[in-house]
């Protein structure tokens, strides 16, 4: 069985399908599905579905491309989720410095703030590290949480073994199936096993395999892990195996 460590079925393209989709990954395998908010505004529509569909598990946090809605009173009404509601991170956060007209200020102000309400109740984070990979280390040096997992990982392998120390494992998925993605692949391989877990990000980063234009789903996970399984010569069960013990030994509460 495999657990998809990020998938964000409140989706816009997921609306209406979201059972069948719940459905058809645990056909394929998929035990778990990890449920990131990004916003205040989806906080109650993320419990909801993972209220209605028992394999998926939430998290809640203000992704960095939201920040230009969020407001500071938002960041209290984080905090009486994380009371309330019990989820297995605080997430998806992080920082974003692709997209250029995102406040930076604004980004790292509401990072630093969730990393302290992780800290306070001892969560585990779901970080965003688009190109600020360096950035995003900084402060979690500054403000040392129990760990996490960086999503859609993406950088040198300096910057990899930095997070591994400081506890995180690292996401792999659907851009890693692409033959093109020569040192993405190349860390898949070479990484120490335990420190990879696997996530589809759905809707988004489609794997190589997927007809162009659909989106990404849950029910691909074993086939994105047999890319890793093939990178690294070992049997998709071995991958199976150890990916799912590298989320349950990061995401609190991850049965």
């Amino acid at each position: 069985m495999f657990i998809d460590t990020h998938c964000h079925l409140d989706a816009a393209e997921f609306e209406g399908a979201q059972a069948n989709i719940a459905l058809n990954a645990q056909e394929a395998g998929v035990s778990h599905i990890v449920v990131p908010s990004v916003s205040r505004s989806n906080f109650d529509i993320v419990r909801e579905l993972c209220r209605q569909y028992s394999n998926c598990a939430p998290a809640y946090g203000i992704h960095p491309m939201y920040v230009d809605d969020t407001v500071s009173g938002d960041l209290e009404i984080l905090r009486e989720y994380l009371i309330k509601h019990q989820p297995i991170a605080v997430g998806e956060i992080g920082l974003d410095f692709f997209v250029k007209h995102y406040d930076q200020a604004a980004q790292e102000h509401f990072f630093i703030e969730q990393l302290k309400l992780a800290q306070e109740f001892d969560l585990p984070v779901l970080l965003h590290l688009r190109r600020a990979q360096d950035t995003v280390l900084k402060y979690l040096r500054q403000h040392k949480v129990r760990g996490g997992i960086a999503h859609a990982f993406n950088g040198s392998r300096q910057q990899a073994d930095e997070f591994i120390k400081l506890g995180f494992k690292l996401g792999f998925g659907g851009a890693m199936t692409y033959s093109r993605a020569t040192k993405l692949r190349e860390l898949a391989t070479t990484l120490p096993l335990e420190c990879i877990v696997l996530e589809t990000d759905s809707p988004d980063i489609p794997p190589e395999f997927l007809e162009r234009g659909l989106p990404n789903e849950p029910k691909y996970l074993p086939m994105i892990a047999q890319t890793l399984a093939e990178l690294r010569g070992l049997s998709l069960e071995e991958i199976a195996r150890v990916s799912t013990e590298n989320a349950r030994s990061v995401l609190l509460g991850m049965k």
